[in-house]
């Protein structure tokens, strides 16, 4: 049985022996240029360039649990707006949010709490999780629609199940 390193190992081996080494390339000498900013959650089941097809360069990405905003965040937006001249940022929130569900039970232990308690500050007193999720996405869009004057700002949310993003 591989160790988790080995298959990491063996996972970058068939990466750089793909086809898009000539894209990778390419890139590093002419740098990036990402059309859209996506904020998105952290779980493994979020992907965002798969989600909309995206490919090497195309989008900038910010993942962080439960797409939560802070300062970080906030000024990696602000860079991919302003530097690298991304028109549209997109906060993706996704259905079953082990986050956004940790808000709805009402605790979180460490840092995790940090979190919870930002989502419970945009869900108020909402049950439903997909609402809740819905709910966190629109508050992270005014968020950002006070902060970033550079592009537009949409929320979406993302169907784990089905696959399919629904403009919010």
């Amino acid at each position: 049985m591989k160790t988790i390193i080995e298959r990491l190992e063996d996972g970058n081996r068939r990466y750089t022996s793909s086809e898009k080494g000539a894209l990778r390339m390419k890139l590093a000498a002419e740098g990036q240029h990402p059309y859209a900013v996506v904020v998105c959650c952290s779980d493994s089941r979020v992907i965002p360039e798969e989600i909309f097809g995206a490919s090497l360069g195309e989008l900038f990405v910010i993942r962080v649990a439960g797409n939560v905003l802070d300062r970080h965040q906030i000024g990696s937006i602000e860079y991919a707006t302003s530097h690298l001249g991304c028109k549209l940022v997109i906060m993706l929130g996704h259905t079953r949010c082990g986050a956004v569900g940790a808000a709805l039970e009402g605790h979180a232990e460490g840092y995790v709490g940090s979190i919870v308690d930002d989502i419970r500050k945009a869900i108020g007193d909402e049950k439903d999780p997909d609402k809740a999720s819905c709910l966190n996405v629109l508050y992270g869009v005014e968020i950002l629609k006070r902060e970033i004057k550079e592009a537009e700002i949409r929320g979406a949310l993302y169907d784990i199940k089905t696959g399919a993003v629904r403009w919010l």
